[in-house]
């Protein structure tokens, strides 16, 4: 591969090198978000900061642990993968926002996904749409122990991710708009738990990779639930998902150290 910045010694688009980050990393969308997540490390540095893409590393249990904001959207994501990747890490936490399908799922509960509907194009540029996104065993494990911890009301299941923001929320407007609607009824009514952008990436790339991934989503609100007439509350606030991640985080670097 062309080495794009001529020599720099860091990757192209996330800045980051060998050294600068640790095995395990939080991945989130906004990076407004980095800097207060930074600050639940022990030691916290900044890093670097090139197009959506800012970084922290700090220490948790004595261990290099690292956050990146990745943009939204699978193909933004899976770039900063890959150059972590290239960088040492082998553990990827996505933390971020989505909106609830199944009527149970309210504003403010959290999503742990342990699978997702590959209904964006980046990870097909990895592989066939017959290979599911999964999420790591252990990661998934971590999370439900980091919410219980946290005292969170979470679900365990399969989100739904697309490219496509106001294509979810006005297909109706969208030329294909039958099809988008038709589909998003089939999701519901496989038990999809909720809807965001991209955690199967993260499952694709990681499984391409043998690294290890999971995803826990806030959930800001419930459409579905509007639609009904129910009770729809929204929930903004991150915190109860920083401390379940980063209660992850602990679990499995101590699960690590006793390998």
């Amino acid at each position: 591969m062309v080495d794009y910045t001529e020599g720099a010694g860091y990757q192209y688009h996330t800045h980051v090198k060998k050294g600068d980050v640790g095995r395990y990393v939080i991945l989130t969308g906004d990076p407004g978000r980095c800097e207060s997540i930074s600050k639940l490390f022990d030691n916290p540095k900044f890093i670097a900061y090139n197009r959506e893409y800012n970084t922290y590393t700090g220490t948790l249990c004595g261990e290099k642990v690292t956050v990146m904001s990745h943009g939204i959207g699978g193909a933004s994501t899976a770039i900063a993968i890959e150059e972590l990747y290239k960088c040492g890490a082998d553990t990827f936490i996505r933390m971020g926002t989505s909106g609830g399908m199944q009527e149970d799922v309210i504003g403010g509960d959290i999503v742990i996904a342990n699978g997702a509907i590959r209904a964006e194009g980046t990870s097909k540029e990895y592989a066939p749409i017959e290979y599911p996104a999964v999420a790591d065993f252990d990661v998934v494990s971590a999370l439900v122990s980091g919410a219980k911890k946290a005292g969170a009301k979470y679900h365990v299941g399969v989100a739904q991710c697309k490219d496509s923001f106001f294509g979810q929320h006005e297909p109706e407007t969208k030329p294909v708009g039958p099809e988008l609607l038709y589909k998003w009824d089939a999701w519901i009514k496989c038990g999809a738990l909720c809807s965001e952008m991209e955690s199967s990436t993260l499952f694709i790339v990681g499984s391409y990779l043998r690294a290890r991934t999971g995803a826990v989503l806030l959930v800001v609100a419930n459409q579905e639930r509007a639609k009904k007439g129910l009770s729809n509350p929204q929930a903004h606030d991150m915190e109860i998902v920083y401390k379940t991640t980063i209660e992850a985080i602990k679990s499995l670097i101590t699960m690590d150290k006793t390998q």
